[in-house]
Formats: structure tokens, C-alpha cells, sequence
């Protein structure tokens, strides 16, 4: 392949870390945007005020309650695609008709999927104070989830660190 050929072919632009809640998003996303030099952005920060309210409430969210949510995230990653930034994404994305909302250029997203056994993410769940996204809600969490077939799976029991080096790989980044 020539060099010609090799900027022809678009890169990888957004990376969606997806997963349930306490399974890393936040923290991977950002060591990964920090390594690479790109934006990071917390879905969780597109929430409505009562969608907060429900969650910290050990309430889930259902289709109703995300659209708002999806629709905003889908903007913004159609702002980034057209400006050319480079941006990390965590983002729960845990239903297969929620990556394909957020899907607005296949050739330029890579979904991670951050995969944990529901003990290992209950006690890091347990251990996390400040957010509205606690222990009562993970049942709900994994019941939602949709274990997806088009995403780069990295289990999340090894360091931050190992998880970041293993996506990085893993999308030649």
C-alpha cells in the first residue's frame, strides 16, 4: 500500500468505552484520550437533571428516559466527525439499537467493550463514592446490557493501565 493509498483510507476518529456501570468507562476513557493527545468526553455529564434523579435513586433508565441522552451524544459525535476531533467517549451504550444510534460513520468509530463479572463490578461499585450510578443500580445494568458483537471486548480485571496498552493494540492506536 502506498502512502497515498494509506491517508485515503479514513482512520479512527471517535472511541466509544462502553459498558455497565463501575466497569471502568471513565477512567480508561480518560487514560486513553490522554495518551493518544484527544478530547475525552463522559457521556454520564448528557444526562437530564431527572434522569440523575432516577439513577441515584437505584432507579434504571429506560428507552424513554436515554432518548434525549442518545440524541445529544449522536450530535456531538456528528460535530466531531465533521471537525476532525479526535475524541474518547465513555458511554454505557449498553443495548445493540443504542451503538447503532450512536454509529454515524462506521470507518471512523471503534466501540470498546469493557467486560466484567458482576461481583468484580459490585465491589468497585461499592468502593466508589460521589456518583449518582451506585450498587442498586447494576442489576438493572447487566439485565439491559447487550453483550455487543461489534466492539473490541477488554476484560477489566487487569491494571488501568493493561486495559489501556491491551484497546491501543487492539485498534493500532
Amino acid at each position: 500500500m502506498s502512502d497515498k493509498d494509506k491517508t485515503a483510507t479514513p482512520s479512527v476518529q471517535i472511541v466509544i468505552v462502553l459498558g455497565v456501570a463501575g466497569s471502568g468507562k471513565t477512567t480508561i476513557g480518560r487514560m486513553l484520550a490522554q495518551q493518544l493527545g484527544w478530547e475525552f468526553v463522559d457521556a454520564d455529564d448528557f444526562h437530564t437533571p431527572d434522569a440523575r434523579i432516577k439513577m441515584s435513586r437505584g432507579v434504571g433508565l429506560g428507552d424513554e428516559d436515554r432518548r434525549l441522552w442518545l440524541d445529544a451524544l449522536r450530535a456531538l459525535i456528528s460535530q466531531r466527525l465533521a471537525t476532525g476531533r479526535r475524541t474518547v467517549l465513555a458511554c454505557s451504550a449498553l443495548k445493540q439499537r443504542y451503538r447503532d444510534l450512536l454509529t454515524v460513520d462506521r470507518n471512523r468509530e471503534a466501540f470498546v467493550y469493557l467486560r466484567g463479572d458482576f461481583e468484580l463490578i459490585r465491589q468497585r461499585l461499592a468502593r466508589r463514592s460521589g456518583h449518582y450510578a451506585g450498587v442498586s443500580l447494576l442489576a438493572s445494568q447487566f439485565q439491559t446490557l447487550e453483550e455487543p458483537d461489534n466492539a473490541i471486548a477488554v476484560d477489566i480485571a487487569p491494571a488501568p493501565e493493561a486495559i489501556v496498552a491491551a484497546i491501543r493494540a487492539r485498534l493500532d492506536l
